[in-house]
């Protein structure tokens, strides 16, 4: 192992850059009409190195199987623990080059290639995050890289942290679209056209999950567009231009939860580790923390994790949720190496719809098929807010919370009052947030009741979001996402789309709520880029995280 202190990121350098080559661009072409995934060259003149894991965590003392592709004589693989001081745990150089080719449906299949290394991990290994990348050198200088991860997970001999962190796995596989398709877009279907509604886990993670360069942009309106201009979506932009995934900015380690690890460990925090997947199958993991903690972009859940966090809150557990866009449900399958989610269409292709098992369908939590409210675990759901400060969604409107019960806990020492607003500047409401359905009484927001939505709710902080974007005419318009989300998600809740429905859905909030819950609470601060607030230093956002985690770790 390196020090810490000594560590060298393998990223270093010229990656990934293919020689210059025109190409014919009409006029009517553009990222959107394009869209792109990630697959291999496959193409010797090029080298290339893929990985994958065999699975996505392990126990200390695990054997860890690497699967690989490549089209290099030899390679490298460096394995090194993520965080505020990252440290290379494992260097293997001169590793054989073995190509195997990547089937048309590795997407939902997965890739099948061979072993191309194995690894015990040590007995004393800590829990965390860790980054394996795989690299091979090219003709020109430069050098081929990839990026995977595994997790290690906390076991009695090693754990360290009264915080157990639940990276939202589900959401990075729903945004993962190597091999062609993810649950946004595809290669499926009889037109090759079609998002997934299966997908595996035995494949890599596409460009843009694990790692990312500074200064990769986010999904947030920065700079504001001057007056008239046509909307912007820079993240699609700088995806394009650099060879990364078109989705990294939705989902991953890279843009969320590495910004809160490398706080938290630079505050003196410290965390133990688990995937979603392990909250699925392993939610005894939870016992031994007073606090458990979720940052950045949890969007996609299966039922066993939400009774998992449901049944650790009410026995006294504290849940810290420090991210947003609660929505759908998944299931797993294979032991988790595969996810399933029909989503909008789950009614129509679903298998377990008008079965026994139709409370698994793979739809909106607040679909009328499941109605189970997201607020239930976490206080608010996706539904009720969903996007703001991009695109064509409120792309001047505010981006922080308007502070609205300053005498509330989790606002002590920050001297803010009534109707201020903090994280504005360093952009903490964005991409997605969660809320609820409200109303003034007095001057204060409360929940309009529910049914299985918790009494126990209390707004603190909000700010306006909607979930379609405004299309007002200009000068060379083109809009991303406009009206499919809102009209899918009305269609699930309401079963047809009216006029009336999408009145009911199309304006919302993002909400910073507490609740309790039997013996234990619940504080959800419901924007993605909350994150942002700790990577940049706003002191209000800090001392309210501060605040959080130190009463949730309180014994």
């Amino acid at each position: 192992m390196s020090r810490e202190d000594d560590f060298v990121p393998p990223e270093l350098g010229p990656v990934n850059i293919r020689p210059r080559k025109a190409w014919a661009m009409p006029a009517d072409e553009h990222w959107h009409s394009n869209p792109w995934y990630e697959a291999p060259r496959g193409e010797p003149a090029l080298p290339e190195v893929y990985t994958y894991t065999d699975t996505m965590s392990y126990d200390p003392g695990d054997e860890v199987v690497f699967h690989s592709s490549t089209t290099a004589p030899q390679w490298t693989l460096e394995i090194y623990r993520d965080g505020y001081r990252p440290e290379t745990i494992l260097k293997v150089e001169d590793i054989p080059g073995v190509f195997a080719p990547t089937p048309a449906d590795a997407y939902r299949s997965g890739c099948g290639w061979p072993i191309s290394h194995r690894w015990r991990l040590p007995t004393d290994l800590r829990s965390g995050f860790y980054r394996v990348v795989s690299t091979c050198a090219r003709a020109n200088g430069g050098k081929f890289i990839q990026h995977h991860f595994f997790v290690v997970r906390p076991t009695e001999a090693t754990r360290r942290a009264k915080i157990l962190m639940i990276l939202p796995t589900g959401t990075w596989t729903a945004y993962n679209d190597f091999g062609g398709a993810n649950h946004y877009f595809g290669v499926a279907g009889p037109d090759a056209d079609q998002p997934s509604p299966v997908l595996s886990l035995e494949r890599p993670w596409t460009r843009g999950v694990v790692w990312l360069p500074p200064g990769a942009p986010r999904i947030c309106a920065d700079p504001l567009p001057e007056f008239g201009d046509a909307p912007r979506y820079p993240m699609k932009e700088w995806a394009y231009a650099n060879g990364f995934g078109q989705y990294y900015a939705a989902a991953g380690w890279a843009q969320f939860d590495r910004h809160f690890v490398v706080w938290a460990e630079k505050e003196g925090y410290q965390l133990d580790m688990i995937t979603q997947t392990d909250l699925h199958y392993r939610p005894e993991l939870l016992d031994a923390y007073p606090c458990v903690a979720i940052v950045g972009h949890d969007e996609y859940w299966t039922r066993e994790m939400r009774l998992a966090i449901e049944a650790y809150v009410e026995r006294g557990g504290r849940l810290a949720r420090f991210g947003a866009n609660f929505l759908w449900q998944i299931r797993l399958e294979d032991d988790g190496k595969r996810q399933i989610c029909h989503k909008f269409n789950a009614i129509n292709t679903d298998p377990v719809a008008g079965t026994d098992k139709a409370h698994l369908l793979s739809t909106a939590w607040e679909d009328k098929d499941v109605a189970w409210p997201g607020a239930s675990t976490v206080g608010v759901n996706g539904l009720h807010g969903l996007y703001a400060s991009w695109g064509g969604f409120a792309p001047h409107g505010q981006k922080g919370f308007t502070v609205y019960r300053p005498g509330h806990w989790a606002f002590a020492r920050t001297g803010l009052h009534y109707a201020d607003i903090f994280g504005d500047k360093e952009r903490i409401f964005a991409y997605e947030v969660d809320g609820l359905d409200y109303t003034f009484r007095h001057g204060l927001p409360y929940p309009v009741p529910v049914d299985g939505q918790p009494e126990a709710i209390e707004i603190l902080a909000m700010a306006p979001a909607v979930l379609a974007e405004d299309e007002p005419d200009g000068e060379g318009f083109r809009y991303y996402v406009r009206s499919s989300d809102h009209e899918g998600l009305v269609k699930c809740v309401a079963g047809e789309v009216t006029p009336e429905a999408l009145a009911r859905y199309k304006y919302g909030a993002g909400m910073m709520v507490h609740m309790t819950r039997g013996k234990g609470e619940v504080l959800t601060a419901a924007t993605c880029e909350w994150v942002m607030g700790l990577k940049r230093g706003d002191r209000f956002t800090e001392q309210i995280t501060r605040n959080v985690l130190d009463r949730f770790t309180r014994s």
